[in-house]
């Protein structure tokens, strides 16, 4: 059969020349030579497209990319070590040198070029000071190059060059150092082991200082070995800027001998001492305790580097009444002759706000309320004022938003919404309570008032210095506003120097200088009211005439029995005051010119005479007298009783009727007559709203109620009277 069918087919095929021939496929069915040949096709052109991306792609690396896989590859075995840049210098105003960079050594290794990492680890251990356990750590770790210990001594990384340890290397690098230790550490700051600012002018000016760091690379093989002969470079570091400060070196460092020695005195747990150029609100001279040294920053409480004058708040008490005072006088609420009647205490709703003087200062002017920093006064002025208008000066003032010194992290003055002050907070806003303000904000308000009422931007740098020295970037003063009007400034600027010469600040006049300041003692707050902890300040400018310098004294929780701050701040301030003017060479104001001196006098007292008394009396000391008021009776008087004055200096004398804060229920303090005539005394006792009841003849020799009793309005006196 099968035989058959083979010889079938034969014969078939003969029969049909004609006839089309089919391959058949593996599966039975039949395959044409035309599909065949069209398949051949498409793998001949996908084999040919494969081959052109092949050659595309390797001329794309080879040609096209060939610098970028060039320079990864001799990245690849070009290993670096970084050299850093050396850091910018920092100078005071007169180009003294504050904070410099030094050359120092860094002793690094290459773990893969380090032949016995044990026997490495023991000669450096005991020549770097550090575990042998930690260096054969760092000396097997998987990274091209560890430093084994940064900022090492000359003689240090000498005797490792000495020991010739393969894959162990120095390289130079700048090291910080501050060579006035610790004069302006605050201000300063502090500049960490990688050449980075941390604190201070140094962090803030921290990228015209760094410079940009450099490298030494040499070519290595894959095991991370130094290749025989390889290539090798070094890309030199570009230094750093260098910044002036506003800073004098001098007025820093008296500024600092005169804290010290008012922490000693007063055994204060901290303090500041702020100056300024009132004409531009450059800061001169930041001291600030306690303090550290930049040089070896970590031996210290980290609490000792914050910069309190620019970073902190604090409730500044009576210094506050300035702004008080400003807003009041532009606002012609009140001029500096205006009278008030101070029984002692302010009643505002249900609060009643005492003043400092038991029974209260009586009967005085605007300018005497201020030199006497008198409580009541200044909050029945705020209320005057009205809430609005009130924080209307303080803002104007920049009292309630940063400064924008160039220094990180300043804080911002805290005052509540209008919403929220009542009668109560804007009565004790008036003398400073209740109200925050850093330092700085406080200082630079005054000296608006010192440059005719010219808001100023404070300033810390004046200059950027390019590595050859030349000046790349000068800061000009900035005006911010014009917060008071010149007038007004003017007419403060006069009560102020009246605060040193007749009032609370008489210890901070400096001889041969007209002085003007205002003292402050403020309470502090804890938990949720005030204690026992004080803060006493002081701040004014010199001379008053042409105002070169303000200085700010605070003295933070002072031991002394006394914590006034016209007690223990103002001779602080009048110390660095008069140091501070020498310096300068600003000649006094008064005061001896050439051989010739002005003669003083004492100012008689001439309270409680009449005009025509009062007026021989002065005359005969060889003072003028200006009356004010109508009054039968003197009831005060400026300069007061005892004041030490050039002779010719015009006294006021005082006539009016006192205005009184609560007419309905007034007290007042009872005077002190004793010594003086029956008429006298009942002139006296009468301008203060008292009956007489005398008691005897000849001069006063005791009174009752005693003098500085605090009585009702129309009480009888009893004055007993003896030849």
């Amino acid at each position: 059969m099968p035989s058959r069918s083979v010889n079938a087919r034969k014969a078939y095929r003969r029969a049909a020349p004609g006839r089309q021939i089919h391959n058949r496929n593996v599966s039975g069915v039949s395959v044409s030579p035309v599909v065949i040949r069209a398949r051949a096709y498409r793998v001949i052109v996908l084999v040919t497209l494969l081959f052109l991306a092949l050659v595309l792609r390797l001329a794309w690396i080879q040609i096209v990319k060939s610098p970028f896989y060039t320079k990864l590859a001799l990245d690849q075995r070009m290993r670096p070590v970084p050299v850093e840049a050396r850091r910018g210098t920092i100078y005071d105003r007169q180009r003294r040198e504050l904070a410099v960079s030094i050359s120092a050594d860094s002793v690094y290794a290459a773990p893969a070029d380090v032949r016995d990492p044990s026997d490495a680890a023991k000669k450096l251990s005991t020549l770097l000071g550090v575990a042998e356990e930690t260096l054969l750590k760092n000396l097997t770790a998987r990274q091209q190059t560890v430093w084994l210990r940064r900022k090492v001594e000359h003689d240090v990384a000498d005797a490792v060059k000495k020991l010739g340890l393969s894959g162990i290397g120095v390289v130079e690098s700048g090291q910080r150092f501050y060579p006035k230790d610790t004069l302006a550490a605050q201000v300063i700051g502090i500049a960490g082991i990688d050449n980075q600012g941390l604190e201070g002018i140094e962090q803030y000016y921290d990228s015209q200082l760094r410079g940009v760091r450099g490298q030494i690379v040499a070519e290595r093989d894959a095991a991370g070995r130094e290749i025989e002969g390889g290539r090798q470079s070094r890309i030199p570091p570009v230094d750093g800027n260098s910044i002036v400060l506003t800073i004098d070196e001098v007025i820093q460092f008296i500024c600092e001998r005169e804290l010290d020695r008012a922490l000693v005195d007063t055994g204060a747990s901290r303090g500041l001492i702020l100056a300024m150029d009132p004409r531009t609100s450059e800061v001169l001279g930041m001291a600030i305790r306690p303090t550290f040294n930049p040089n070896n920053y970590a031996q210290y409480p980290g609490a000792n580097r914050r910069n309190f004058a620019i970073c902190d708040m604090y409730e500044p008490g009576s210094t506050f009444k300035v702004v008080t005072a400003a807003a009041s006088l532009e606002e012609g609420v009140v001029t500096p002759n205006t009278m008030f009647f101070d029984p002692g205490f302010i009643k505002v709703e249900d609060r009643t706000m005492k003043c400092w003087k038991a029974g209260g200062h009586g009967s005085q002017t605007f300018t005497q309320a201020t030199e006497n920093s008198c409580n009541p006064v200044f909050a029945s002025i705020a209320l005057k004022l009205g809430t609005e208008k009130f924080l209307q000066y303080v803002r104007a003032m920049g009292l309630s938003e940063r400064t924008g010194i160039d220094f990180p992290g300043e804080a911002a003055g805290i005052t509540h919404q209008v919403k929220k002050i009542g009668p109560v907070e804007l009565a004790t806003y008036g003398f400073g309570q209740g109200i925050s303000v850093t330092p700085l904000q406080l200082l630079n308000a005054m000296c608006a008032i010192a440059n005719g009422g010219a808001l100023m931007k404070p300033m810390l740098v004046r200059e950027v210095l390019s590595p050859e020295g030349e000046v790349i970037q000068r800061f000009q003063p900035t005006k911010i506003r014009q917060a008071v009007s010149a007038k007004t400034a003017s007419e403060l600027s006069t009560i102020l120097q009246s605060v040193v010469v007749n009032g609370s600040g008489s210890r901070a006049a400096v001889p041969g200088y007209a002085v003007a300041g205002k003292t402050g003692t403020a309470q502090k707050p804890e938990r949720g009211g005030y204690g026992e902890k004080r803060v006493a300040s002081f701040m004014g400018f010199a001379p008053a005439n042409d105002p070169r310098i303000a200085i700010l004294v605070v003295l933070d929780e002072p031991t002394v029995d006394v914590k006034y701050g016209g007690v223990i701040a103002a001779p602080i301030f009048k110390a660095a005051m008069e140091d501070a003017l020498r310096y300068l060479e600003l000649p006094p104001t008064y005061g001896p010119t050439g051989s010739s001196v002005k003669k003083t006098v004492t100012v008689p007292n001439v309270v409680g005479k009449s005009a025509d008394d009062a007026n021989s009396i002065l005359s005969a000391a060889k003072l003028s007298t200006r009356a004010e008021g109508s009054g039968s009776v003197a009831t005060e008087q400026t300069p007061k009783a005892g004041a030490r004055v050039d002779a010719g200096t015009t006294v006021v004398v005082y006539f009016t009727p006192a205005e009184r804060y609560n007419p309905d229920d007034a007290e007042v303090e009872v005077p002190d007559v004793i010594g003086r005539t029956l008429k006298d005394a009942a002139l006296l006792l009468g301008a203060r709203g008292l009956s007489v009841n005398p008691v005897g003849k000849g001069l006063v020799v005791r009174e009752e109620p005693a003098a500085g009793t605090v009585v009702k309005a129309d009480t009888m006196v009893t004055i007993y009277l003896e030849d």
